[in-house]
């Protein structure tokens, strides 16, 4: 269906309107290309030529909002990108005739797809999308957009036109969910089609502008095998979390921002049975479990009177209801952790979690403040006895300077001596130094003792393999 009639009559690209008319200065004295040649070079997502970027942006700005006048801008939002992109190439070559701008073929598949990418995608984020080697975006205001690539920062030449600009590429993201930002609601955590999670924060939150923060979600399925080849882990390191999955351990997944919990999480869920009953509760819905059986519960923000939040505590009260086999908890963060102990105490064995601490140590000091939050009235000792009866594992993982994601520690909780809760590690990353091109060099190495977890795996029919592997 035709956009909307463009009520002028159609011209030569390059050609002006009338003989009568004065020249206007051209930009460029290029030959013509032809709309099918266009139409064969705009790809799906991405600015295919970055040499005239400034032409090309010069362009946008002229042409931009003639189309809008000219285009019924509801019905684009719901057209197939392939159609919409044959129509706007006439459009687009029917205004630069007008405005007697010159633009080479490169340059106007890069302006098509810079309108496709504003009308039915994220602007200008789409090229860095598009990139597999991006894992991170960072939109620091209109003219700061940083990206990781190889576990290193690196500022792109991405920009937006001005904050108006961000707040529109922001609003897209989080309606598609059914949420908001705006002076009411300056933080929103959202998710992109792909399951990449996003954070927003808005003025007068953010000083210098509204900033966005991206996680891309890989497209490669993650797993521990493929983990090992890019040796985030040794072999045996593997054999034993593959184990813990099978012989239903409750595990806990610790580490700074970035440092990779959520994909090992991933990966860490493909052991889990397919005959299983899974529940996951997350913030912002990020998990991709492969089973058939997963129902996946989001926390609700406020409506605007205040009222309607449905927490995380409140959806882990509810999963116990559900018959689950396993919950899974996205990040345990505040009052959740006393409900989640209470679900692994209960006979949710085989449930995972992930917390921000930078050793295991130091998760099971943060779990412990976080039952505090929770309001309950404990003392220490009962706490720490609830946390030590619960958790079977700590698998800690950190993004080191050099930009790969290792675990450094898996820990097993052994249970109580007195008031103090005892660990022992039964792996643990050892750094060596680095190499010429600054790759830090180290071993994985096994402490060789046995697992206080080797009854439940012998249970399992594990326990030989069990054994082979810390030895």
């Amino acid at each position: 269906m035709p956009l909307g009639d463009t009520g002028q009559q159609r011209t030569t690209f390059g050609q002006r309107k009338s003989n009568d008319a004065p020249r206007k200065p051209q930009r460029r004295l290029e030959p013509a290309p032809d709309n099918g040649d266009i139409l064969d070079l705009v790809v799906e997502k991405g600015i295919g030529s970055k040499a005239s970027r400034d032409s090309v942006e010069s362009a946008k700005i002229i042409v931009q909002p003639e189309i809008l006048k000219r285009i019924d801008a509801g019905k684009a939002a719901n057209m197939p990108r392939t159609e919409l992109a044959e129509q706007l190439s006439d459009i687009v070559s029917e205004i630069l005739a007008e405005q007697e701008l010159q633009l080479n073929l490169l340059e106007q598949r890069d302006l098509i797809t810079m309108l496709l990418n504003d009308m039915l995608g994220l602007g200008p984020l789409e090229p860095i999308l598009a990139d597999d080697a991006v894992t991170d975006i960072m939109v620091n205001g209109p003219k700061q957009v940083y990206v990781e690539r190889g576990g290193k920062l690196e500022i792109s030449d991405v920009t937006f036109r001005d904050n108006a600009h961000v707040m529109n590429i922001a609003n897209r993201i989080v309606s598609r969910i059914g949420r908001r930002v705006d002076e009411t609601s300056p933080l929103c955590d959202a998710r992109l089609e792909d399951g990449s999670r996003v954070n927003i924060i808005i003025p007068p939150l953010a000083i210098d502008g509204p900033t966005i923060s991206i996680r891309k979600f890989p497209k490669m399925k993650i797993t521990l095998d493929r983990m090992v080849e890019t040796q985030n882990m040794s072999p045996a390191m593997c054999q034993v979390l593959k184990i813990a999955g099978r012989a239903r351990l409750n595990v806990l997944i610790s580490g700074g921002t970035g440092s990779g919990k959520t994909t090992l999480l991933n990966a860490l869920s493909q052991m889990v049975d397919h005959g299983e009953r899974i529940v996951t509760i997350e913030d912002a819905a990020e998990l991709q479990l492969q089973q058939p059986h997963v129902v996946r519960l989001e926390t609700r923000p406020a409506n605007l009177e205040g009222s309607g939040e449905i927490s995380q505590t409140e959806l882990v009260k509810n999963a116990l209801r559900m018959r689950p086999d396993r919950i899974i908890l996205g990040e345990i963060r505040g009052a959740e952790a006393m409900d989640m102990l209470q679900a692994m105490n209960t006979g949710h064995d085989g449930s995972f979690g992930t917390l921000h601490a930078n050793r295991p140590r130091e998760a099971l000091t943060r779990l412990e403040n976080m039952v505090a939050m929770s309001g309950v009235k404990l003392p220490n000792e009962a706490v720490r006895a609830q946390v030590s009866n619960a958790l079977d594992l700590i698998v800690q993982i950190s993004r080191m300077r050099d930009g790969v994601r290792r675990i450094t520690h898996i820990t097993e909780v052994v249970g109580m001596e007195g008031e103090i809760i005892t660990t022992q590690d039964l792996f643990k990353y050892e750094y060596d130094g680095e190499d010429a091109d600054g790759k830090l060099l180290g071993r994985y190495v096994s402490t060789r003792l046995r697992p206080s977890f080797m009854e439940r795996a012998e249970y399992f029919g594990l326990g030989r393999a069990l054994m082979e592997a810390m030895t």
